[in-house]
């Protein structure tokens, strides 16, 4: 499996280090990728493209 790089900010990169720590992830990657698996797996509950982008609206990703 490949693996692909994301920028992020510092800021958020602390607070992203603080709670998978505080939350028992061996790592901050795996952390950020157990939120994104979690995130993903809502929207593709969704059975319509109009559903996705409803729930996408309701998680503040799209206006």
């Amino acid at each position: 499996m490949g693996m692909a790089k994301i920028k992020i900010d510092k800021d958020l990169f602390n607070k992203v280090k603080t709670y998978a720590e505080m939350s028992g992830y061996s790592s901050p990657e795996e952390f950020i990728r157990h939120c994104l698996e979690k995130e993903i797996g809502k929207i593709e509950e969704a059975e319509s493209e109009e559903e996705i982008k409803k729930k996408l609206k309701g998680l503040g990703y799209i206006s």
